[in-house]
């Protein structure tokens, strides 16, 4: 399938819906929140969560479905926190404002029942289409040091 402009367009069908949790988005205290992650009983059965109660941690990549086309960004914008006029490039960081919308959390799993999937620490609101689940495995995080500006760590101080 192709765009007006000949790109190429990739087609993905959603896995899960976040039920419960946040009804809308904000900028910090995700922490705290506690939600179910819902595989879609058309596609799946509980078969297809077996195993993952032995994991702590879930990575979830979803869609930012209620983010407008309107409101993508595909440049750059001022480092938030910042005055100085410093600008940070889309791809520099994590805003929901993304060319293709996706969100990528990590969240830890509480349980596992049926189709559901709960968790707390999600950041993605109630009714947000999920594209996938992977558990988090340790060895398939970050190797070596891990290095930031110090602007994400001052926007990330009250997230979680």
């Amino acid at each position: 399938m192709r765009a007006e402009d000949g790109a190429e367009l990739v087609q993905s069908r959603p896995i899960a819906r976040v039920v419960g949790g946040r009804a809308e988005v904000c900028e910090g205290g995700w922490g705290r929140e506690e939600a179910v992650i819902r595989l879609d009983g058309s596609m799946f059965g509980p078969e297809a969560l077996f195993g993952l109660e032995g994991f702590s941690h879930l990575e979830v990549v979803f869609f930012f479905d209620q983010v407008d086309s309107q409101e993508i960004d595909s440049g750059a914008r001022p480092v938030p926190g910042r005055d100085d006029g410093a600008l940070v490039g889309i791809f520099a960081q994590r805003s929901r404002r993304r060319p293709n919308r996706l969100g990528v959390s990590r969240c830890q799993i509480t349980s596992v029942d049926g189709l559901d999937v709960h968790v707390s620490g999600l950041d993605a609101v109630a009714g947000t289409p999920v594209l996938d689940l992977k558990p988090y495995v340790r060895e398939f995080g970050p190797r070596g040091e891990i290095r930031q500006p110090e602007w994400a760590s001052a926007l990330m101080h009250d997230y979680y």
